[in-house]
């Protein structure tokens, strides 16, 4: 028998994301007793060669704050500095590190994926954190007692950078254009799409109830 998993298309670079970041806990609160949850990094930014944050900065700064307004979070002032004052910053924005993080945290803490997610981008939007920078994740390591020196080895491997670019290939092969993006897979062949781009609790608590009433049907 199939057992039902949600799963979350999100980047860690996205800052629509950030704002779902709320209502993916207010998800997992409510479902993670009946449900397994993936997170699935996206690989949103991946550029061939690096790209200066310049070249987003004025997109950026003109968006964030209709993601305050529709969704309630807050980017924090060393994130905005960045955004704000782009020719003194020295980010250039990559999606593989943080997803390369992720894979090896779910390696550890496979029940904790969407709160890993929800740090990661808290530490870039939030605390002004450079997920391109190892020293990024240091604090996270100590948060969940994770050993150092082992991560930072998988971090710098091929093997956990493969296991990220399996899952921006997986959000490709879900059809996943936008982020953040939420399925339900109920069999092996079956998605049913709850949200693309961002969606309050209430609405994707009720598409949940709906479709699972239906699949019960079925059975």
């Amino acid at each position: 028998m199939f057992n039902p998993v949600l799963i979350y298309c999100y980047d860690a670079y996205c800052g629509w994301c950030y704002g779902f970041s709320k209502v993916m806990k207010e998800v997992e609160e409510n479902y993670s007793k009946y449900l397994e949850i993936e997170v699935l990094s996206g690989g949103m930014i991946l550029p061939e060669k690096p790209v200066h944050i310049r070249v987003t900065a004025k997109y950026i700064e003109n968006a964030y704050p209709q993601v305050e307004q529709t969704t309630g979070i807050t980017f924090g002032e060393d994130f905005l500095w960045h955004i704000k004052n782009p020719e003194d910053s020295d980010w250039y924005p990559n999606s593989e590190k943080p997803a390369i993080a992720l894979s090896i945290f779910k390696e550890y803490y496979p029940e904790k994926q969407v709160e890993f997610a929800s740090d990661l981008q808290y530490a870039l939007h939030f605390e002004g954190r450079d997920l391109t920078d190892n020293e990024a994740y240091r604090h996270l390591l100590e948060k969940f007692s994770i050993h150092e020196e082992a991560f930072y080895t998988k971090l710098a491997s091929e093997e956990y950078k493969e296991r990220a670019y399996y899952e921006f290939q997986l959000c490709k092969q879900l059809q996943v254009t936008g982020y953040p993006c939420l399925l339900l897979q109920t069999d092996k062949t079956k998605f049913y799409l709850l949200s693309s781009g961002y969606t309050d609790f209430a609405s994707i608590n009720t598409r949940i109830m709906n479709i699972m009433r239906e699949v019960t049907k079925k059975e």
